[in-house]
């Protein structure tokens, strides 16, 4: 397929709205989707949402094996909301194609379906292929990570159609990511007739939030990230609750769990405010063994005789990558390249398509 037959196909996936949640169009994108794969040649399964989300879809081809075989994994979820097209459209622009999901990650999810039909037509491949389509990743995936998990297992190997980075590099190693929500709960009173009979939970939650800043080391890779914060009532009312939001990024797991130690041992600074800290590590760290070394020289190797370079970079940003790494050798970053992610100026570059799809295809016929 050319460039120009690719783009007009991703043009299709792109301009059905799908964010997190909209369930009527990740619906509509899935069954497209499902009917693209069996038109050559896979037996599909779609999953129905849950917990208020959309539904998932299982795509096998060379299913004819028990061998453990490869995992593709990518997502139909995006971040901008139904309606972004009317200000965002699918256009052209030179070698860059911009849309909402375009670069995260659409264009990789349809480049991996087809290089993966094409190397079924090939008669060259050792192992079976599972490709599975989630609807719920920009939210941490919490009704597909089972399903991930599970396929994982069985898989011999996996592979991560997140967006490329820096250029055309891919992914080896990831961070784990926290999230946790942190609420005081005070004691409500007079700010200026009654101030010693309140306790303050805003105070309370800005110590906690120093104390979880301070845990920030760029030396060790950790870094945490308050990113919300609110409460009280009124200015002249000692404030009964609030509450913050933290994000946190480690490098490993050691570092992961000194973080939960932390966490376990953290106490209120005013023993009248109660605190309460819930969630944990959403997704944990994706660390390079040497078994996803050696999958990412054979990628290199493939991208060689193609004609380009191919480097494995580590990244902040978490995917589903991060739940199958320690499960099967994980390389990620295999989707088209380009920039903007999570923006309205996500576009992916037109002639990297073609690369990209050559790259997939040539690991799953190279694989065993």
């Amino acid at each position: 397929m050319t460039d120009d037959t690719l783009l007009d196909a991703i043009r299709h996936w792109v301009e059905v709205e799908t964010p997190t949640g909209h369930v009527a169009g990740l619906t509509r994108l899935v069954q497209m989707v499902a009917a693209d794969y069996a038109a050559i040649g896979a037996e599909t399964e779609i999953v129905a949402g849950t917990g208020g989300q959309g539904p998932h879809l299982i795509a096998r081809l060379n299913a004819g094996t028990s061998n453990a075989g490869i995992l593709i994994l990518s997502h139909l979820d995006t971040v901008h909301p139904v309606g972004t097209l009317a200000d965002f459209p699918f256009q052209i622009k030179g070698d860059r194609a911009f849309g909402p999901g375009i670069y995260d990650m659409k264009a990789g999810a349809y480049i991996a379906m087809q290089a993966a039909g094409a190397a079924a037509r090939s008669g060259t491949l050792s192992l079976p292929i599972t490709h599975l389509f989630v609807s719920d990743e920009e939210i941490g995936s919490p009704t597909s990570q089972a399903l991930i998990e599970d396929l994982a297992r069985r898989s011999k190997y996996v592979l991560v159609t997140e967006p490329a980075r820096e250029g055309g590099q891919i992914v080896i190693a990831r961070k784990g990511v926290f999230r946790y929500r942190a609420e005081a709960f005070g004691r409500p009173a007079h700010s200026g007739a009654r101030h010693q009979d309140g306790r303050s939970a805003i105070a309370e939650i800005a110590r906690l939030t120093l104390a979880f800043e301070a845990l920030t080391d760029y030396d060790s890779g950790t870094t945490v990230n308050v990113g919300m914060i609110g409460g009280g009532t009124a200015a002249n009312v000692v404030p009964a609750h609030a509450y913050a939001e933290i994000d946190l990024r480690v490098d490993n797991l050691a570092a992961a769990r000194a973080v939960e130690d932390f966490v376990a041992g953290y106490r209120p600074h005013d023993p009248d405010v109660r605190l309460q800290i819930t969630g944990g590590l959403n997704r944990p760290p994706y660390e390079t063994s040497p078994a996803i070394q050696d999958l990412f020289t054979t990628a290199a190797t493939i991208a060689h005789d193609i004609g380009f370079t191919l480097k494995g970079l580590k990244t902040g940003g978490g995917s589903d990558g991060n739940f199958t790494a320690a499960l099967a050798p994980t390389l990620d970053g295999l989707g088209a390249d380009g920039a903007g992610g999570h923006t309205l100026e996500e576009y992916i570059r037109v002639s990297s398509l073609t690369e990209r799809l050559r790259l997939l295809q040539g690991l799953m016929e190279r694989l065993t």
